[in-house]
């Protein structure tokens, strides 16, 4: 019989922890036992998740990374691996978006886009990649992607190029490090509520796009809870370089 997904014993870093889906991952990893290193730029609200892991039992520390500044994210894993001990799963999820009409598009545009989301995504993961092979370590990257890498979504020509690279990295990397028993897969959400977002779902604009989805509604941040932590554990030894779609039928539509 499966037993139910438990980490005890792993530590974990989440990038983009202080909102959103990442935060909806650090409690779930932490709730399955695992050492939280919760990571974002500003760490003020990290600090309050923090405190709600561990009133729960669990264990966490609040590191500031800037994932457009190498620097920030090899200083930030080092100070993660001091608090909690060396990174066994990372989930890759700090991203950005910026809609407007390709036409439109500055340079700083382009890169406020892509610097976090292809550039940062890489030197994380780069980062936990080179202390997991140093250390000898079995690792899990879960790097999460977008339904607009698999399907271009109207005015977001570099938040959809950028997921793409995110998912072509993430094939990359599983071909050069299953030899280190590092497993890298993605994850491609489609439309999931999250109090940044919840507003825009009320109004006319967010209605007519929820009326042109396959079952009229969007996600929500639990209805990723298995598919992280089954890419955060054990179970999914012969799970790389895999792109899983969580979208409730958007690509496939």
């Amino acid at each position: 019989m499966q037993q139910p997904i438990r980490l005890d014993g792993k530590t974990a870093l989440v990038t983009g922890a202080s909102s959103g889906l990442g935060w909806r991952f650090a409690q779930v990893l932490a709730q399955a036992g695992a050492r939280i290193a919760l990571a974002a730029r500003s760490t003020d609200k990290l600090e309050l998740l923090k405190g709600e892991i561990e009133q729960s039992g669990g264990k966490a520390c609040a590191v500031r990374m800037d994932v457009t500044d190498v620097a920030s994210i090899r200083a930030a894993v080092i100070s993660a691996e001091s608090a909690l001990g060396g990174i066994d799963i990372l989930v890759n999820n700090s991203g950005v978006s910026q809609q407007q009409r390709a036409i439109e598009v500055e340079e700083k545009d382009y890169d406020y886009v892509t610097d976090t989301n292809c550039k940062g995504a890489f030197f994380v993961a780069q980062a936990v990649g080179r202390s997991m092979i140093a250390r000898k370590c079995p690792g899990r990257i879960v790097n999460i992607a977008s339904a607009a890498g698999l399907r271009v979504l109207a005015q977001l020509s570099t938040y959809c190029m950028s997921k793409a690279a995110v998912i072509h990295m993430t094939k990359a990397l599983a071909n050069e490090w299953g030899r280190y028993n590092i497993n890298v897969n993605a994850i491609c959400p489609g439309y999931i509520e999250t109090g940044i977002n919840r507003d825009f779902w009320q109004s006319e604009g967010g209605k007519k796009v929820v009326n042109m989805l396959p079952r009229r509604r969007v996600g929500r941040p639990e209805d990723l809870d298995g598919i992280v932590l089954l890419l955060a554990s054990e179970q999914s030894g012969f799970i790389n370089g895999a792109v899983i779609s969580a979208d409730d039928g958007l690509v496939a539509g």
